[in-house]
């Protein structure tokens, strides 16, 4: 299990990383780490979704209180929270550990994703002004940046700010609160699709066509555009061998 601690006494608090402030945003708590609870919160969800905690990773309370400094409480506070929404699980007389999800379940979420992208496109080209929908190109300019750079973790939670900011202009709370619900527990398999040899170069193409179709107002076309990533995104998973599991 490898899960980073808090700081030693006396330092000042790590800045919130992009992938700190998703977790947070998504299960509802404010983007600071002042309490112990939000950093547990913090450091294991994104140690699952960037990878380094595997399905199936032993998530051992007692070692977790160490590694805080702190009691077991907000240790399994955090825990029963990340096991609401999908990453841990709990069994009874076992260690909780991170969740596994299987092909069936995850070609299952994907599909749902797809279709609710693809209403998301249509509804942000319907009801957005040219302003808006400007917001994309500083964002696929980062995007780009990130690609040549090769920065793989800054490129991932870029793509997820792109497609929050698009569930945030389409104006359907809802449809986003639905996206954020299955989104959590995918981030770890969108961040593997990403790491694939070439994934990076055909993503920020995808991307940029997509920009393109909102800025030309292609509603149908920017719908067909978003399914294809997400599309693209499963099979990069399905193709990178994943059962589920790592044991």
């Amino acid at each position: 299990m490898v899960v980073d601690g808090g700081p030693p006494d006396g330092r000042p608090e790590p800045a919130l990383t992009a992938g700190g402030r998703e977790i947070l945003r998504v299960l509802g708590r404010s983007e600071d780490l002042d309490s112990v609870g939000a950093r547990i919160l913090v450091a294991i969800g994104t140690g699952i979704v960037e990878g380094r905690l595997r399905p199936g990773d032993d998530l051992n309370s007692v070692e977790l209180a160490r590694r805080f400094g702190s009691s077991r409480t907000p240790v399994r506070e955090a825990l029963q929270t990340l096991e609401r929404e999908g990453l841990v699980e709990i069994a009874a007389r076992k260690r909780p550990r991170v969740r596994s999800l299987g092909l069936t379940e995850v070609r299952e979420i994907y599909e749902l994703r797809g279709e609710l992208y693809g209403l998301v496109s249509r509804r942000l080209v319907a009801h957005c002004t040219p302003e808006d929908i400007s917001v994309f190109d500083g964002i696929q300019a980062r995007l780009e940046e990130a690609a040549a750079d090769g920065d793989l973790e800054r490129y991932f939670w870029l793509v997820v700010e792109f497609r929050n900011t698009e569930a945030r202009l389409a104006g359907n709370e809802t449809v986003r609160a639905v996206l954020d619900s299955v989104g959590i527990r995918t981030l770890q398999l969108r961040h593997l699709s990403l790491s694939l040899p070439g994934r990076l170069d055909t993503s920020v193409d995808d991307h940029r066509r997509l920009v393109r179709a909102y800025v030309d107002g292609e509603a149908q076309l920017a719908a067909a555009l978003t399914q294809s990533i997400v599309r693209r995104g499963l099979a990069a998973v399905e193709r990178s061998g994943w059962t589920g599991s790592d044991r």
